[in-house]
């Protein structure tokens, strides 16, 4: 009687459906959780793109104060060497230039070409714009520099006073300026005289500038001129008395030639001779004077320079030496020259000799052109 109550087994079938539903339910229970997954992931996604934003909202600061430019006016703004953006925005706050240091730090950190503002003296408007101050520091129109000349064979006294006239110094000042051999960085190998030390160039210097720091640029500059020729330091002052003696001697095309009589002649021991270089710019030199022809008198006349009394060389240089006369001195021509003569100083034309006779003959032709043209 029992069999007619209990539940018939199921049929095949029946097993495979109840297996295909559960199977159905499980892939949606997986495609759903997929589902929710994926879109957390999109949403956090999503929120971290837009933390700055949105966090900005809560969170930024308002943008450093600026002043909207043009500007008015003018200010000669001195940036140093090695100052960063942050250094040059605080020195333009000072002056007026730019409303906040911060405002011309973000300003040069958003110009790709900020690096390239060097150190030197600017004229700036007041009241700038702070990304018009970078590009004013930019450009090299704004640069307020003052230049001064120094020509080949100037010496020590016409160096003070162009030094005086251009920066509006009194020549006083400048001497003594130069008298402070240690400030001004003068090497021992000068034996103390700075004469032929101020190098020959055209220098770029800030209104600021003091005599002491023009001197210090000049005498570094013959420091690295020296140097670049592969001149020994202890030869520096020697090469220096030689190279300003040919500056002042003649033209750039005969300064090998008057180099190598200079060789010559300190090494030649005939009597009329004797070691004595017999140049006129040193006798000149030791009277005062710059140019010309010497007097009998200047010739007679005794000081440490005059060559045709003491044998070797005078106890400094006579000029600035430019770089053509100190090469000129480090590679003479081969030559026995021992005398030569300008015989015509309108053209520099400049005749060289091994002989008295033909100096002499030489000398003759000077005073024909002397006489022609009027004395």
């Amino acid at each position: 009687m029992t069999e007619l109550f209990e539940s018939p087994a199921p049929s095949r079938r029946d097993a495979r459906r109840a297996q295909e539903s559960t199977r159905i339910r499980k892939a949606k229970r997986r495609r759903g959780v997929l589902a929710i997954v994926f879109g957390i992931a999109i949403i956090g996604a999503a929120l971290a793109l837009a933390w700055p934003q949105i966090s900005g909202i809560f969170t930024s600061e308002p943008a450093p104060e600026d002043y909207p430019g043009p500007g008015t006016g003018e200010v000669v703004v001195e940036i140093p060497s090695g100052a960063t953006g942050a250094d040059i925005g605080r020195l333009l706050e000072d002056a007026g230039v730019v409303r906040t240091a911060e405002a011309f730090s973000a300003a040069f950190t958003s110009n790709p070409n900020s690096g390239n503002i060097q150190a030197g003296a600017f004229v700036l408007m007041l009241e700038m714009k702070a990304s018009d101050a970078v590009a004013a520091l930019l450009d090299p129109a704004n640069r307020a520099e003052i230049t001064i000349t120094v020509p080949e064979g100037f010496i020590a006294t016409q160096v003070y006073e162009r030094i005086a006239r251009v920066m509006g110094f009194a020549v006083e000042d400048v001497q003594a300026a130069a008298a402070d051999t240690a400030a001004i960085g003068l090497p021992a190998e000068a034996g103390g005289s700075p004469e032929g030390w101020f190098a020959p160039a055209t220098y770029p210097f800030a209104p600021s500038a003091t005599a002491t720091d023009i001197l210090a640029t000049m005498v570094a500059q013959t420091v690295t001129n020296l140097q670049a020729a592969g001149v020994p330091q202890e030869r520096w002052q020697e090469v220096l008395i030689k190279a300003s003696i040919v500056e002042r001697e003649a033209t750039p095309e005969y300064y090998g030639q008057v180099a190598r009589v200079i060789e010559n002649r300190l090494t030649n021991t005939a009597a009329d001779v004797g070691g004595r270089l017999q140049m006129d710019s040193t006798v000149l030199y030791g009277v005062g004077q710059t140019g010309g022809v010497p007097t009998q008198a200047q010739l007679d006349t005794d000081t440490p320079w005059n060559t045709y009394i003491h044998p070797g060389l005078p106890p400094t240089p006579i000029g600035s030496p430019g770089r053509a006369a100190i090469d000129a001195v480090l590679n003479p021509p081969e030559g026995d020259w021992l005398y030569f003569v300008t015989v015509n100083l309108d053209t520099g034309e400049t005749k060289f000799a091994s002989t008295l006779e033909e100096h002499l003959r030489y000398v003759q032709e000077f005073r024909e052109w002397r006489d022609a043209s009027g004395g």
